[in-house]
């Protein structure tokens, strides 16, 4: 028998054996089957189908968006403003002013999709017309693909083939008949720039690929399969192909709470150094309350831009500062307000140097100086009632009590927890699996992942983050908007992992739900506005999506 038959043969009985002691985790035993093989007649990454992982970075798919208390509603909040005969993608002049140059290839008279600076035209929309609580959920990396293996996990048959889909919550819930479904493009100014971190200055922007999305060869919608494999991901098949660059969160982020294309890297910042306010700073003028809550670091791309500006999303603890109002780089005399809740990961993540903080970098926490931590609380002078993982203590008990001080005094939040550690086991909250254990299988590092008793017990999930956060944000009388990042879908796709990924969609529905619940018992629609999207997709290949549902199932 062939070698490398025999391995691939004796390597899926030894997962079979380990899916049996496990009591029969069939997606745990698919995903270890093809990183150890490399190949998965279910699943491929990137664009060589032969192989289980060719690509790990992220893609310029079109990217679905659900938003709920918008229907009906007036121009500019309805979703169907920014869609159909209204895409910005049917005008050159239109695409002028958002990419804030001539773009190749990416007019199309026929596009039916919007852009990602659009949904802060709807949120800006909303917030203008006094809509009182405004959400934008951001599931980092989850594309139509990452949702549609979801959806197939949790029903056990496969619901949909192409549009909005059944499986999650996100997807099947209706906000009372006002909800709606659409595609955005998420391609950035461009994947580069040249920049000064010390001076906080962007010394020119453009380096690599510019932006753009070209219809014609990555197809009108996701569910497509693109006519050429390697556009998707900044690469042509041919010498004189058209090739445009994917964005990163940091840029798409930019775009979705500050309104304009940037380059990768870029945290609020502009290609030539703009600042814009983002939607968070807008609501605080018009006396709203802000919050961010993530799953991941506090100081990450996605939180990061929703407030701060920074010209390297690199700059964790500058970050950082600017998203609780002290001073910074990019701050240092008249700091920012700073975020009214701010929830997240990163406890526990301790260096001693990092060149890509600055000169200023403080050695300790990897996102937040400890001498910040002190400041910010008010136990010392500070705004913010602090809950911070406690050895011993039950996280979601130590973020709820935390939470109802502030929301009883007015005071701020601020929640830091994580796992302690680096690399795919830290810096974030624990992973779930697709089962909604913890214990998800082998990723491209081909590393396990295990948490101890006190990374369960010590840690709230992103849910109780979002309660927490809410229960805050909706004693002001005036209204709230908040960003709910779940960000490990994007740590799982980078892995190649999707027993992780499946756990994190359904552990950001978790959230979702939170979100909606609340809506129904304390608001309504029609002055409820939430948006559900991703920041950017990844390149995974459903070849097979019955292979999913379980043996027994089919």
């Amino acid at each position: 028998m062939d070698r490398t038959i025999l391995a691939v043969l004796l390597s899926f009985i030894l997962g079979m054996l380990v899916s049996t002691a496990m009591g029969g985790d069939y997606l745990h035993q698919l995903q270890e089957q093809g990183i150890t093989t490399g190949h998965s007649d279910a699943v491929h990454w990137g664009p060589d189908p032969k192989k289980y992982s060719s690509w790990t970075s992220h893609s310029n798919r079109l990217i679905p968006v659900y938003t709920f208390g918008t229907k009906g509603q007036p121009n500019g909040i309805d979703l169907n403003s920014y869609t159909g005969e209204n895409s910005p993608y049917r005008s050159e002049n239109k695409l002028r002013r958002i990419y804030g140059k001539p773009t190749q290839a990416t007019v199309n008279p026929a596009a039916d999709y919007l852009d990602q600076t659009n949904l802060f035209d709807l949120q800006k929309a909303a917030l203008d017309a006094g809509k009182k609580n405004i959400f934008l959920v951001v599931f980092d990396g989850m594309d139509w693909q990452t949702t549609q293996a979801a959806a197939i996990w949790n029903t056990q048959r496969i619901p949909y083939t192409e549009g909005r889909g059944v499986g999650t919550h996100f997807q099947e819930y209706q906000a009372n008949g006002t909800t709606q479904f659409g595609l955005m493009v998420t391609s950035p100014f461009c994947d580069g720039a040249n920049v000064d971190i010390n001076k906080q200055i962007v010394k020119s922007a453009g380096g690599g690929l510019f932006g753009g999305y070209d219809v014609t060869q990555a197809g009108s919608a996701p569910w497509q399969m693109p006519t050429d494999i390697e556009y998707l991901i900044g690469r042509s098949s041919t010498d004189d192909g058209v090739k445009h660059a994917y964005t990163d969160s940091a840029s798409s982020a930019t775009s979705m709470m500050g309104g304009i294309k940037t380059y990768n890297a870029a945290i609020g910042v502009g290609p030539h150094g703009e600042r814009p306010k983002t939607l968070a700073h807008l609501a605080q003028e018009q006396g709203y309350l802000a919050g961010a809550v993530t799953s991941v670091p506090i100081s990450h791309a996605t939180p990061g831009a929703s407030y701060a500006y920074n010209v390297s999303r690199n700059d964790y603890q500058d970050i950082t500062r600017d998203l609780l109002g002290l001073p910074s780089s990019n701050n240092p005399e008249t700091p920012l307000r700073g975020l009214d809740v701010l929830i997240g990961a990163g406890y526990g993540v301790n260096t001693t140097s990092d060149k890509g903080q600055g000169d200023n970098f403080v050695p300790g926490n990897k996102y937040l100086a400890d001498e910040d931590l002190k400041k910010l609380n008010v136990e010392n002078g500070g705004k913010y009632i602090v809950a911070t993982r406690t050895p011993g203590e039950d996280g979601r008990q130590v973020l709820a009590s935390a939470a109802a001080q502030a929301a009883k005094t007015g005071q701020r939040l601020f929640g830091f927890f994580g796992v302690a550690g680096g690399g795919d086991a830290g810096a974030h909250l624990p992973f779930l699996s697709g089962e909604g254990d913890y214990h998800p299988a082998l990723g491209v590092a081909k590393k396990g992942i295990k948490y101890d008793e006190a990374d369960l017990k010590e840690n709230p999930m992103l849910a109780d983050m979002t309660t927490a956060a809410i229960e805050v944000l909706s004693k002001n009388d005036k209204g709230f908007w908040l960003l709910v990042e779940s960000g490990d879908v994007d740590w799982a796709n980078h892995s190649n992992n999707l027993d992780a990924s499946i756990g994190a969609v359904n552990s950001g529905d978790s959230a979702v739900k939170a979100i909606t619940d609340w809506v129904e018992e304390n608001s309504n629609w029609d002055e409820s506005v939430l948006i559900v999207t991703a920041d950017h997709g990844h390149y995974m290949f459903l070849d097979k999506p019955e292979l999913l549902i379980r043996p027994e199932n089919r």
